[in-house]
């Protein structure tokens, strides 16, 4: 059975964050013609791309706190195309199940098809903490100016962002898998360079509670060696 649900939405008119007794961490997308809506909700924090094959057309995101099922506080952090935007809160109804929910926007309704639970080691909120120069791992303290990467069980988002002026300096995301000591990528929109959509990207990995080492060649081919930091 479905329940009657508060959202909040950012008034652009796409979806936000969800919340129920049958928790909706996990995956989430909705297709209109070519335009595919993907979602990544984790206890605190979504995100939300929107694209097509090819084609980066935005995302945005931020926290979410429920504090009954009827009260659901959002709070934006980022907008790609519209910065202004950043900190506003709205309410939005739903009908929610396990696999699926319809949410009730300003333009009409929209369903939502669940695609994982958020299950594994990975899914959280992470945030870049460390980064390897010159042989050396430097700490990079808490700053508005920051790099996340949220993961759901099977996909991933990073974002650029600064939470302060509201500034987006750029997103990629898709699918990923981590066995064995490997990270994995596979990029299916990219704001800075649609070239390179359809790539796949591998890291050496390893977890110490929520502390992940983070190995390997960035997009462009730079070495890289980062810590990243799960607050959520």
């Amino acid at each position: 059975m479905k329940t009657i649900l508060s959202f909040l939405i950012l008034i652009c008119g796409s979806v936000s964050a969800t919340f129920a007794q049958d928790q909706p961490t996990g995956a989430w997308q909705s297709k209109s013609g070519d335009t595919i809506r993907s979602m990544i909700v984790t206890p605190g924090y979504f995100t939300i791309a929107i694209y097509t094959p090819g084609q980066f057309i935005s995302t945005y995101g931020g926290t979410w706190q429920a504090d009954t099922p009827d009260d659901v506080k959002f709070n934006i952090e980022f907008n790609a195309t519209d910065k202004s935007q950043v900190g506003k809160t709205l309410n939005l109804s739903a009908d929610f199940s396990t696999t699926s929910m319809v949410l009730y926007e300003p333009d009409g309704a929209r369903t939502w098809e669940r695609t994982d639970y958020g299950d594994g080691v990975m899914p959280g909120y992470w945030q870049i903490t460390g980064r390897e120069q010159n042989g050396k791992m430097n700490n990079m303290p808490a700053r508005a100016r920051k790099t996340v990467k949220i993961l759901s069980g099977k996909r991933f988002q990073w974002i650029a962002m600064n939470t302060e002026t509201g500034e987006f300096f750029g997103s990629g995301g898709g699918t990923y898998s981590f066995e064995n000591g490997q990270y994995t990528e596979n990029i299916e929109f990219f704001s800075r360079d649609n070239s390179r959509v359809g790539a796949s990207l591998s890291f050496n990995g390893s977890l110490n509670g929520n502390e992940w080492d983070h190995s390997g060649k960035s997009s462009k081919g730079d070495p890289i060696h980062e810590i990243w930091t799960r607050t959520y």
